[in-house]
């Protein structure tokens, strides 16, 4: 059994990353091998390494290098494609999907491919990271930050994804931060609404403990 899911979010800093390793963690405690992929970071210590990447790479099994984790690095911490246009670099969907590609392929019987910011994030003037998706033609793991403003968010990447042709694997609520106002009403509303699969809710930890984050979410989904 082989499974891959491209997890995107509704927003930038929603807990993609919280997600991700949340479930990597949760199919590693189910028997099966693991990798990352974070395709494009924009963000970058001064080794030229980015937090996610890194984070991701510590919850999963396989052993890859940080370029097949992360291989396309960007040093600002701001819109992709502008970070790619000042370092003089032109990021294609294409290209990406085929770096992507290696990694599903490395053996990994569970595969995270990581987003950056939102769905429709351009990586050029004609592309964004939907277009990576289509091109891998993978589920579509939505992750729903919890905070004002959620629902709307969430109920419009959902309809996007599938105006897309892909397929919503699920979708998992992340706390980044304190409980939000009238959180259980919210998180009714997203589960009446949002025509896929909860997977859960990863809650608000500090330090965050990928191990810990995985008891809240469920893999059947995924892997039915």
């Amino acid at each position: 059994m082989k499974k891959a899911f491209f997890v995107t979010g509704t927003d930038t800093e929603v807990g993609k990353t919280a997600v991700s390793c949340a479930l990597l963690a949760a199919a590693a405690q189910a028997g099966l091998s693991t990798a990352a992929v974070k395709p494009v970071a924009a963000g970058c210590d001064e080794s030229g390494h980015n937090d996610d990447a890194l984070q991701l790479m510590s919850c999963m099994t396989e052993a890859l290098s940080y370029e097949q984790v992360n291989p396309v690095a960007l040093a600002a911490a701001i819109a992709p494609h502008i970070a790619a246009q000042q370092e003089g670099r032109r990021l294609q969907a294409g290209r990406l999907a085929g770096m992507c590609r290696g990694v599903m392929l490395s053996g990994a019987e569970f595969v995270v491919i990581e987003g950056a910011g939102g769905w429709r994030v351009p990586i050029n003037p004609r592309e964004t990271l939907a277009d990576l998706a289509k091109e891998l033609n993978v589920g579509v793991i939505l992750v729903v930050g919890m905070r004002l403003g959620c629902i709307n968010h969430a109920l419009l990447t959902a309809e996007a994804i599938r105006r897309d042709g892909l397929h919503l694997a699920g979708w998992a609520a992340n706390q980044p931060g304190p409980q939000m106002q009238c959180h259980d009403e919210n998180l009714d509303t997203l589960k009446a609404l949002l025509r896929a699969p909860f997977l859960g809710e990863v809650p608000f930890l500090s330090p965050f403990k990928p191990e810990v984050a995985a008891q809240s979410l469920s893999l059947q989904p995924l892997l039915g």
